[in-house]
């Protein structure tokens, strides 16, 4: 792990993009799209590149007010999460899209698989050094993992899920490898799908995974969440995935914790990890008080050790108001310093 105090505190990955940027209403109006949605950018293509550009020192900027120990580029570039990589590798008809059914149980478009899935250049490296050219704190990038990305797409060519989730972990594998060869302190799969598809994920999420971490030569987490706050509501006190994953060679698990309550003890399932402990609820736009956020790492610390824990939101702040996301990250920020002072760490 890079030298961070105990008790770090960082975002999982995105920021809350600006209403110059992106067409935020009709953003939250649907579910995160799993193919391109070019329409909701506001600015015209040829200059939507210096627009990213310009937006990601805005969330640069914001997480470094904040007093965050390691950053990210708030993911500006992406409409979702997922679709970015999911669409640049080749083997996917792009034209021509395919359905899944989402989380959510709803039909959405997702990307048809008509050919071999593979990794053709580089997709979010760039990022990287201009990250580095403007802080010396540790840089987290964030990537799809294999296992979601075969849950969101229509598998036309490989003979079964799994053997789509090897291609795309190899596809994955690649762009970690380049990410820390570019300057990356830490990589992040995003595996939402192992909660939303437990039974598929027992047969083979973990050996995906592992694939697409193979040689990692960084800190590497996973991420598991119960799907964004804005668009999911009744969450469950318990993944139904979890325990299988300290079997997995990430170093670090992301948990979604605050909005559904996760009953803590559940910590103790996975021992070999250090732990990302949500402690902001997203679905609320009330800001937690530092208090608040200090009440919620006190009762992770009651399951796991200061030494494992890293405080973070549930999951990324994609569809709060910049304002909001702002505020949020600044208590979170000064409540985990309350529990550090408790802890006679100054």
């Amino acid at each position: 792990m890079p030298d961070l105090p105990l008790l770090p505190a960082g975002l999982v990955g995105s920021y809350a993009q600006p209403e110059w940027l992106i067409d935020r209403r009709r953003l939250g109006e649907r579910l995160p799209p799993r193919v391109r949605a070019r329409e909701l950018w506001r600015i015209a293509p040829d200059h939507l590149e210096e627009a990213w550009h310009d937006a990601t020192l805005l969330a640069l900027h914001d997480q470094l007010r904040a007093g965050v120990d390691f950053v990210t580029d708030g993911e500006m570039r992406r409409e979702s999460y997922s679709n970015r990589f999911a669409t640049s590798l080749s083997g996917v008809d792009l034209d021509h899209p395919g359905e899944a059914i989402d989380r959510t149980g709803k039909p959405v478009p997702v990307p048809r698989i008509t050919g071999p899935v593979v990794r053709t250049r580089s997709i979010e490296t760039d990022y990287v050094a201009l990250l580095k050219q403007h802080t010396d704190k540790p840089v987290k990038v964030t990537l799809p993992g294999p296992f979601t990305m075969t849950q969101q797409a229509q598998n036309d060519y490989y003979a079964d899920e799994a053997a789509l989730a090897e291609a795309y972990a190899a596809a994955v594998n690649e762009e970690v490898l380049a990410l820390f060869a570019a300057g990356a302190d830490i990589v992040q799969l995003d595996e939402p799908y192992v909660q939303a598809r437990p039974n598929a994920a027992r047969e083979y999420a973990v050996a995906a995974i592992d694939r697409a971490l193979q040689g990692a030569a960084g800190t590497t987490v996973l991420h598991v969440c119960f799907g964004y706050g804005k668009h999911v509501d009744n969450k469950p006190e318990g993944y139904a995935f979890l325990d299988e994953l300290d079997a997995c060679i990430a170093d670090e698990l992301s948990l979604e914790c605050a909005q559904p309550r996760l009953d803590m003890s559940r910590l103790g399932g996975v021992p070999s990890k250090r732990l990302y402990v949500g402690v902001l609820d997203l679905r609320d736009t009330t800001v937690e008080t530092p208090e608040l956020v200090a009440q919620r790492i006190r009762a992770a610390l009651e399951h796991t050790s200061v030494e494992r824990l890293i405080v973070a939101p549930d999951c990324g702040l994609k569809y709060l108001s910049r304002d909001v996301a702002y505020a949020k990250l600044v208590n979170m920020v000064a409540g985990r310093d309350l529990v550090r002072h408790e802890l006679g760490m100054g």
